[in-house]
């Protein structure tokens, strides 16, 4: 089982909340989890990561949050991503998840092994949104 690195931003709590979601899936499945708020990491700790989960919610029109993850995620290319499982996740007010979509296609394009389209939950993290971000967890850790 992998060590995964989970880093997040959350500014009302819902990705936060799926954060601990996607740990105890990691926990669950046997593997190690480090969950991170994205402020408190750096391009070496995604390096050195087995594997990696992101979550941001959508924010403005459909952006990530840019005062602290959009920066952090533009620090990071190839040489931290290339070859890495990597899960997103995170909620949204309004839309229709454009901002995943084109997060995760972003991230393919640093080489980043992106594990489906994310999990994206409106608003508050219901039952099924938690029990996605668990499995994704369970995903990351088995490889």
């Amino acid at each position: 089982m992998k060590k995964v690195l989970i880093l997040f931003w959350s500014g009302t709590g819902n990705t936060e909340t799926m954060a601990g979601s996607v740990a105890k899936g990691v926990r669950d499945s046997g593997g190690e989890a480090e969950l991170l708020p994205v402020e408190k990491a750096d391009a070496a700790l995604v390096k050195a990561a087995e594997a990696l989960a992101f979550g941001c919610p959508a924010m403005g029109s459909e952006v990530l949050e840019e005062s602290v993850m959009e920066p952090f995620i533009a620090s990071l290319g190839k040489a931290e991503l290339e070859g890495k499982k990597l899960g997103l996740f995170g909620s949204y007010d309004w839309g229709d998840g454009q901002w995943m979509r084109d997060w995760a296609a972003r991230m393919k394009e640093t080489g980043a092994l992106v594990d489906g389209e994310g999990v994206i939950t409106q608003l508050i993290p219901g039952e099924d949104a938690l029990k996605a971000c668990a499995e994704l967890g369970k995903r990351l850790a088995a490889g």
